[in-house]
């Protein structure tokens, strides 16, 4: 398995003295399985939540029940949201949020399936990335697939943030 956006992220992390804490729903906890496969990572990972029902959502991440219902839990609001409520209710530094339609059930048109929305979010900085991946591929390959844009997106926001 190559492990080279996770051990760029591990450095930058290690470098920059940060933790992050990351809210899951589709991926399961992949994101954070994968960044703590590097040697070390107790230094910089806070915890990890997964959060695949609304109820959880709301209750964990004070995701609000109106924005869920207007929305729904596959957006760009729910996932600021989750985002926001992961970094007000632990001591990391950066959230990570990734909500999104792993298969191979969804709706067709407005929402399909491979759709995910994944938020990098600081003190000061908040940035949402929309990705909509092959929805031919197996559920298991699709959470990588997130994982990996997730990852990438993680990268982006602490190089640039």
């Amino acid at each position: 398995m190559n492990q080279n956006l996770e051990k760029k992220i591990s450095e930058i992390l290690i470098n920059k003295k940060l933790t992050i804490t990351a809210a899951e729903s589709c991926t399961g906890g992949l994101v954070t399985s994968r960044l703590t496969d590097i040697p070390g990572s107790s230094a910089y990972i806070h915890q990890g939540l997964i959060v695949y029902s609304n109820d959880a959502k709301m209750k964990y991440l004070d995701v609000n029940e109106q924005t869920l219902k207007k929305h729904g839990a596959v957006s760009e609001e729910i996932a600021i949201e989750m985002a926001h409520g992961v970094l007000k209710n632990t001591d990391a530094d950066i959230a990570l949020s990734i909500t999104g339609i792993a298969g191979p059930t969804g709706d067709k048109t407005e929402k399909p399936v491979g759709l995910v929305y994944i938020c990098a979010a600081n003190a000061v900085n908040t940035k949402v990335k929309r990705f909509c991946g092959d929805n031919k591929l197996e559920r298991t390959e699709m959470k990588r697939l997130f994982s990996d844009e997730a990852l990438k997106f993680l990268l982006e926001f602490l190089v640039s943030g």
